[in-house]
């Protein structure tokens, strides 16, 4: 059986597929840090900070008696783009058998250029959650991250990092929380943001694994106290940023990091070309335009172990 897509795709949804690719990213899909769309060449975000303004009552009113001063942040999302060429004969197979029921996912693309473009939007989602913890803008195809900008902010209070295992992971975790800032502990959106090696020693050493707490583990359950819910550490909640480097932990609230993306401006471009009928190769190309980057506000509020 031949699989030919009848026209290009370059549709009115072409919006939308860049969301899914865009969004898909597990920091974003969680709504772990703020997002920005729509941002068509930046965004400048407004810093306030006042002095000590409350002062000894009087009859007057006295000026000046504190002093407001206003910076800025500025998110400048980057461009990007995506040129792939596919064969077909190595996707239609698993496009076919998806069709007939063969395929364990739930929801599954109703025409090829559907199933090609989510295909390609898995990588673009792969890529753009690692750029927003990891990413250095000098390497193509990606921006720096915030591991990036919050080394590069002489605000942030950096801890020095060691190599977490489950012996010293409460210990290291404890480091990051002591040196968050008193007027940012306790704030209901505060979040330890974590890499995947870290969650795991700390799993494994509620599980038993670590000196104070006992061979029993977490709730006398050993290894199998966990089941995939929420983690919290000191009342904190814990996101596993999977973006993240290994033995790299970052205390910050969702509120003070930031996402943009011009996610429906003009910049956006989504297209499949079936090359049969213009050159009679086998071969689809995609081609993906989309604009991201990240920001901080407050470096100061933010605690960065790496």
């Amino acid at each position: 059986m031949s699989v030919s897509l009848t026209s290009s795709y370059n549709g009115e949804f072409s919006g939308k597929f860049i969301a899914s690719a865009l969004l898909s990213a597990s920091t974003l899909d969680s709504g772990a840090i703020s997002i920005l769309p729509n941002v068509k060449f930046k965004s400048v975000i407004q810093k306030g900070a006042t002095d000590d303004i409350v002062k000894d009552a009087s009859c007057d009113f006295v000026t000046n008696q504190g002093t407001l001063t206003l910076t800025e942040a500025v998110l400048q999302p980057e461009e990007f783009q995506v040129n792939l060429e596919l064969c077909k004969k190595d996707l239609h197979n698993s496009w076919q058998a998806a069709q007939m029921g063969y395929s364990s996912f739930d929801n599954l693309a109703p025409s090829f250029a559907e199933f090609v473009i989510a295909h390609v939007a898995a990588k673009v989602a792969d890529r753009t959650e690692k750029n927003i913890w990891s990413g250095a803008t000098a390497t193509s195809g990606q921006f720096d991250g915030f591991t990036a900008k919050l080394t590069a902010d002489t605000d942030v209070i950096d801890v020095t990092a060691g190599t977490v295992t489950a012996a010293n992971v409460i210990a290291e975790l404890g480091k990051v929380v002591d040196a968050i800032p008193t007027a940012v502990y306790g704030q209901e959106d505060l979040t330890l943001y974590v890499s995947s090696n870290v969650a795991r020693a700390y799993i494994r050493a509620l599980g038993g694994f670590a000196a104070t707490i006992g061979a029993n583990g977490s709730d006398n359950k050993g290894t199998q106290w966990y089941n995939g819910g929420e983690l919290s550490f000191d009342g904190i909640n814990i996101f596993v940023a999977k973006g993240l480097a290994d033995n790299t932990m970052v205390a910050a609230q969702k509120s003070n990091l930031y996402f943009g993306t011009g996610l429906l401006n003009d910049q956006n471009e989504v297209k499949v070309i079936d090359m049969s009928d213009i050159d009679g190769s086998q071969n689809v190309r995609v081609i993906m335009r989309f604009t991201a980057g990240v920001q901080h506000v407050f470096g100061g509020d933010i605690v960065l172990y790496s």
